[in-house]
Order: structure tokens, then C-alpha cells, then sequence
């Protein structure tokens, strides 16, 4: 039986530079480190763990055309939702979006293995529609496993890590002067080292995992499989920065237990809108409910008691703000009656029920109470506790925006590793980090995806430049650029770069071009049919009275018109597909936003050009505030745009910075700018760019409530 993964840390190259007190210029103790065996096995990529950041990780290398290898333990671990049963929401489904236009792999499985969907906000603009679906997670597993084991340029090692190999150092040219080493293999627990030119560690909640069910603790990375310790070390030991956050999951309950006649029904759409956008319709035809409850004063006041059993709630460890703990909402939003619970289905021929908005760790026999003051739970039966996860991240301001470390060549971190919570978080930064070790091992300059481009890229970039003090999740508030970067239009955002970047196949770039040339010729059709206002008014179309002559399109952006309605005056609309029609539609409403973002991307996309060196040093730039040597020291900007948004760089101080800058190298700012489209009335704007609900239900369970 194979030991889990226990790295027993990195393999260092002889000699110890010069230490610095920056995150991102390790120290190398002097010792010997492996090598690489002439006639070991090689790969150009290995990705370890086979997580939603490993999965999309090691698709992405190999279709970048890196002999990639992907290092797990066991292949059920392939695709584990450790938590809650669905994908998406407010923000995340638009990433989940974004993955599948880079061709990944996550929307087209969820389109399979899916077995409720629902558009959320969809009473908002459709800049902040979340996409949402439940899951069948054993669906999940067994169509992730059947793409992944057949994936051409893959290869899947059921085996350990034990340690990463590195070599003497690294070209200074290629780093910036700031890398003191690089990937060279991996060490697996049967004692075989592999070569390998790029590393892709994705640890999840395994890094230091250590679990809580009240007072007790123990070392796990999720409940029933063993925390990883040795890699903890091992990172601190060449100079990066740990911390640690915390996140939970709440109790599991048997369906024939709950009485579901009494509880508020939420239905999936119909009919069901896909994930990816190679799909037209999803597999599954009769949608499962999900069903809405409440916790009461009885349950606080169970939880109240309870508040000094358990170890979780300490405040020296952060959790997520916008999926906080039962515990968490007791104690901070005191005057709250009650919180909202969904009881969600975790597959077809599957009687557990995941209860969403009760994650807690108090003592499992107060946590049978708590559930038992519910309405619908009178008489529950508890199959498994809820528990709290504490674990290790990595400090992102030592990444690049290609997610390689600053610190070594060749090594990549995504996922929780990183400071996120979340699935769809995860998945995102395995697919830029997955693309980049590809390219990176096949002597290919890096790429990213800029805050313009969409929301894995305002992600990256918050993570690299911000850092984290409690775990990271997306939501469409985070994006300036929110107008343009829409769930929509993520493929002709980024089908294009990921073509140009050699990652989209030919089906899925035939696909694109196919739909995109659809969306052209409809778009071009409203746009060349005219009239004036009084025939518009004739025709039944609100209008103003003037001489201007209106095209259709315009009158699409007016609010109460339908597209359909046009049919008469412009007939090919009766010819273009429901998805065709709609896609326009959204796109034709916000096209003047779109157009007005133009000015702020173009200005970003300028910045992001004007490269800093990053071992510059920051102590010695007359004129920087001691706060702002300090925030710049720890982020370490690959460039200007990175160092304004960085928190406590003034105007001033970027100002400063203008001398350090280095001539561009030349990369273009990334694809487009959202592809068109856009909105005419400024109500939905601001119904866009307001708030979207406490952050004591969770943006995902308000928009939900709201719908009942």
C-alpha cells in the first residue's frame, strides 16, 4: 500500500547566495541535492495532485504539446469535490466559463456529470449572471477519470511526491536575475526520480491540513486522507513565505431523514443553459430540486453554547468572509433571526444531502441539535460531522503572473496553495499554470491574462500584487472591467489567445470561428436595417422624435424590447438560433459601456507594458515612503500597472518608479475587450456595478433567495 504524499523537501543546489529579507529570493542551505538518473523515465511537465487546479493543470500542458505526466496517489482522488457539490455562481461560473474557452476541460464534465442548473441573478444585467449547477459527484469523478486517461500527451503516476529535484541555478537573463534555481525532476515515494523541466505543485487544503470537530484535531487534508507536512518545510526553508487559513464544511444528512414536504422548492432553468460553449444542451433531462431552510433563536443559542468547544473559531487564523461558518454568523450578525440553508442533492442514486450554509465545528452531538431546531430537520439523521480545515498557503506575492515563482525556475503553485477558496478559483490558476510549465519546458516565452482580458486575470493579478490575509474568492465586484468581461462572452475574450498560445484544438477553434461568424452576421443584419423614428414609432417601437434615422440594434438596446420582436422588419433573426439571438441581444445592450472601458484598458494595457526589473532595489528609489518601499519590497511588480494597485503605492511613488522602467518587451496587451456588445439604459448599469447582498448569507445564497 503506498504511503500518501509527505514531501521530505526540496533538494537544494551547493552554495548559499547572499541571504535577503524578500519573499522572493529564497535562501538555499548548502547540502547535496538528487540527480537525475540517465535512464530514468522524463516528461516535460509533471503536475502533482490531481485536484480541480491539477486537473485543468495537467489538460493544459499537454495540450501545449509538453509530454506532461500527472503525480496522485490514487485515481479516485481524480476530480474529489471535497465540499460542496456544484460549481459556479456569482463570478465563479464566469470563470468556469473562461476555462472553457481556453479549451479546458472543467465546463464540458460539469455539462455531464450536472444534475441541476440555474442562471443566477439573472433578475440583474447579465454582467453579473453567475451561472450556477449542481453536481452528481460521483458523475464528476468517473467522467473526469475517463477524459483525463485518455487525454493524449498525458500520462497518470499513481504514486507520491516526496520531494522536487533543482539544479545549480538558474539563467539569470530568463528570471530577471532573481531566480536562484531551477526545477531538474521529482522524487516519488518509491525512491524513482523523474526528470522534468516544469513542476506544477497542487496541494489544496493538504499543505500542513490539519482538521477540527470541536477540540479535537487532527492532522488531515480532507476528512479520511492524511495532510502533506514535509513540502511546508520545505518551502519555508528556501525563503518563502507561509501562512495559514482555515475554511470548513458542514455535516452531511441522509435524504429519507428530511421532510421535505414542508420546505421551500427551488427548480433548475428551463431549459438548463450548458457550461461550455461547445455544447447545446446537457445530459441530464429531469433536474433534481433543491430545497431552501432556516436556521432560528433555538439554533444560535445551541451554537452560542457551544462557542468554547470548539478550536476553529480562534481569530488568530482567518476563514472566508463570503462562506463563513454557522459559528461565524452567530458571533459577528448577532441581530440576525435567521440564516438560510440549502439542502442540495449530491447525485442521482445518492441519498446524501449537502446542507450549504451550515458549515460548523462545534461538538458532533450539538451539531445533531443545531440541525434538529430546523424546520424540515426535525428528526435528521446526521451521516457525517462537519469540520474545519486549517492549512498552509504560500504567500502569491512570490508568484509571477504566469503563477511561476519568483524564487525558482521552472516552479509553478495553483490552487489553495495560493490563498483562494473554491473550486472554479482553483481550476483558473491550474490552467495559466498548467499553460505556462509548458511552455516554459518547451523554451516558449510566458503568458497571462490581464485584468482586462477577464476575471482569472483580475484574480491572478489580485493575488500577486495584493496577497491574501483570508481565503480569495472571485466575485463580479472585483473586476473593473466587469461590463466587458462578461459569463457571455468569455470565448471571444479568450478562444483566440488561447489558440495564439497554442492550447485550443481544432474542433474547439472550428467551433469558435463557427459561432462567432453566426453572431457577426445577425449583428450585421440589425445594424444595416434603418428607419426613422416615426416609422419606428409606427411599427410599434418607443422612439424619440427626431430625424435621426435608428438601426435595429440600437432598437434591441431599448429596455422592454425583445430581439424576436424586430423579426418583421429584419427576418433573418427567425433563421438565427436561440443562443445566436440571445448572445446578440447582450452584447448589442452593452456595447456603450464597452466602448467607454476601451480608454481605461488601452491605459492599462500601457502600464502593464512598462516592465520594472524585479530584483530592483526598493530601499535605495529616493523619494518612496517607507510603507511604499515596504509594499513594493513584498509584491516585487513585474511591472507599473502591477506596483499602482498595489495597496499604499501613491501616484507619487509610481511616479518614482519611471526611471527603473525597462524598455517593453514587445508582448501585446492580451485579446480583446470583450468582444462588443452593450447596454443603452444607465438602470441597468447600476443594477450591475451595486452590491449584491450581505456578506453574511454569501453572494451565491442571496441571489438564490431572492428567486424563491
Amino acid at each position: 500500500m503506498k504511503k500518501a504524499w509527505q514531501p521530505r523537501g526540496l533538494s537544494r543546489p551547493y552554495g548559499t547566495p547572499r541571504r535577503r529579507s524578500c519573499l522572493a529570493s529564497p535562501c538555499f542551505n548548502r547540502s547535496n541535492f538528487a540527480t537525475v538518473a540517465q535512464d530514468s523515465r522524463a516528461f516535460d511537465v509533471i503536475v502533482i495532485g490531481g485536484g480541480h487546479a491539477g486537473t485543468e493543470a495537467c489538460a493544459a500542458a499537454a495540450r501545449s504539446g509538453a509530454r506532461t505526466a500527472l503525480v496522485t496517489p490514487k485515481l479516485d482522488n481524480l476530480g474529489v469535490c471535497s465540499c460542496n457539490p456544484s460549481f459556479g455562481g456569482i463570478g465563479k461560473g464566469t470563470i468556469i466559463r473562461e476555462i472553457d474557452a481556453l479549451d479546458g476541460v472543467a465546463g464540458r464534465i460539469i455539462d455531464k456529470a450536472g444534475l441541476q442548473f440555474k442562471v443566477l441573478n439573472r433578475r440583474k444585467g447579465a454582467a453579473v449572471w453567475g451561472p450556477r449547477a449542481q453536481i452528481d459527484r460521483a458523475l464528476y469523478k468517473k467522467h473526469m477519470r475517463e477524459e483525463l486517461t485518455s487525454y493524449p500527451n498525458l500520462s497518470i503516476i499513481t504514486d507520491s511526491v516526496s520531494d522536487i529535484v533543482l539544479g545549480e541555478g538558474a539563467d539569470p537573463a530568463a528570471t530577471g536575475g532573481q531566480a536562484k534555481g531551477k526545477i531538474t525532476g521529482v522524487r516519488l515515494e518509491s525512491g524513482e526520480i523523474i526528470s522534468t523541466n516544469a513542476v506544477v505543485i497542487t496541494t489544496g487544503t493538504f499543505l500542513g491540513g490539519e482538521i477540527h470537530i470541536g477540540l479535537e484535531t487532527r492532522p488531515a487534508g480532507r476528512i479520511g486522507e492524511k495532510a502533506t507536512f514535509g513540502l511546508s518545510k520545505s518551502l519555508r526553508d528556501a525563503g518563502f513565505k507561509l501562512g495559514r487559513l482555515k475554511t470548513g464544511t458542514p455535516p452531511r444528512l441522509h435524504r429519507k431523514s428530511i421532510n421535505f414536504g414542508i420546505l421551500e422548492i427551488q427548480h433548475g432553468d428551463d431549459p438548463p443553459e450548458p457550461f461550455s460553449y461547445l455544447n447545446d444542451a446537457v445530459s441530464v433531462k429531469d433536474q433534481l430540486h433543491c430545497y431552501a431552510t432556516y436556521t432560528n433563536d433555538k439554533s444560535h443559542d445551541i451554537v452560542r453554547a457551544n462557542l468554547d468547544k470548539t478550536i476553529h473559531i480562534r481569530e488568530t487564523v482567518n476563514g472566508p468572509r463570503y462562506c463563513p461558518s454557522i459559528e461565524s454568523k452567530v458571533v459577528k450578525f448577532g441581530h440576525k433571526d435567521s440564516h438560510i440553508v440549502w439542502l442540495e442533492p449530491e447525485g442521482f442514486d445518492n441519498d446524501i444531502i449537502y446542507p450549504n450554509g451550515l458549515s460548523m465545528t462545534i461538538p458532533a452531538d450539538a451539531q445533531e441539535q443545531v440541525l434538529r431546531t430546523i424546520r424540515g430537520l426535525e428528526h435528521v439523521q446526521m451521516t457525517q460531522p462537519g469540520y474545519g480545515v486549517e492549512y498552509d498557503y504560500v504567500d502569491p506575492r512570490g508568484l509571477r503572473s504566469t503563477l511561476e515563482t519568483k524564487a525558482i525556475r521552472g516552479l509553478f503553485l495553483a490552487g489553495q496553495i495560493n490563498g483562494t477558496t473554491g473550486y472554479e478559483e482553483a481550476a483558473g490558476q491550474g490552467i495559466i499554470a498548467g499553460i505556462n510549465a509548458g511552455r516554459t519546458a518547451r523554451g516558449l516565452d510566458p503568458v497571462s491574462i490581464s485584468r482586462a482580458d477577464g476575471y482569472i486575470g483580475v484574480m491572478i493579478d489580485d493575488l500577486v500584487t495584493k496577497g491574501v490575509s483570508e481565503p480569495y474568492r472571485m466575485f463580479t465586484s472585483r473586476s473593473e472591467y466587469r461590463m466587458s468581461a462578461r459569463a457571455d462572452n468569455a470565448d471571444l475574450r479568450l478562444t483566440a489567445l488561447g489558440r495564439a498560445w497554442g492550447v485550443v484544438t481544432d474542433a474547439r477553434w472550428a467551433a469558435h470561428q463557427d459561432e462567432k461568424a453566426r453572431i457577426e452576421e445577425l449583428t450585421r443584419h440589425l445594424e444595416q436595417f434603418t428607419l426613422s423614428a416615426p416609422s419606428w414609432i409606427a411599427a410599434g417601437f418607443p422612439n424619440r422624435r427626431d430625424a435621426r434615422l435608428r438601426s435595429a440594434i440600437e432598437m434591441v438596446r431599448l429596455p422592454g424590447v425583445d430581439i424576436d420582436a424586430l423579426a418583421t422588419q429584419v427576418p433573418q433573426i427567425l433563421a438565427a438560433d436561440a443562443r445566436t439571438r440571445s448572445r446578440v441581444t447582450i452584447q448589442a445592450r452593452y456595447a456603450p459601456y464597452v466602448d467607454r472601458q476601451e480608454v481605461d484598458r488601452v491605459a492599462l494595457l500601457r502600464d502593464e507594458g512598462l516592465r520594472l526589473p524585479v530584483d530592483l532595489d526598493y530601499a535605495s528609489v529616493f523619494g518612496l515612503s517607507f510603507h511604499e518601499k515596504t509594499a513594493l519590497e513584498a509584491a516585487r511588480p513585474e511591472n507599473l500597472g502591477q506596483a499602482r494597485r498595489i495597496e499604499g503605492v501613491t501616484p507619487a511613488g509610481c511616479l518614482r518608479l519611471l526611471p527603473f522602467v525597462e524598455r517593453p518587451d514587445g508582448r501585446g496587451g492580451g485579446g480583446g475587450g470583450g468582444g462588443g456588445g452593450g447596454v443603452g439604459d444607465l438602470g441597468l448599469a447600476d443594477a450591475d456595478m451595486a452590491p449584491l447582498g450581505p456578506e453574511v448569507e454569501g453572494l451565491d445564497a442571496e441571489a438564490r433567495r431572492g428567486e424563491l
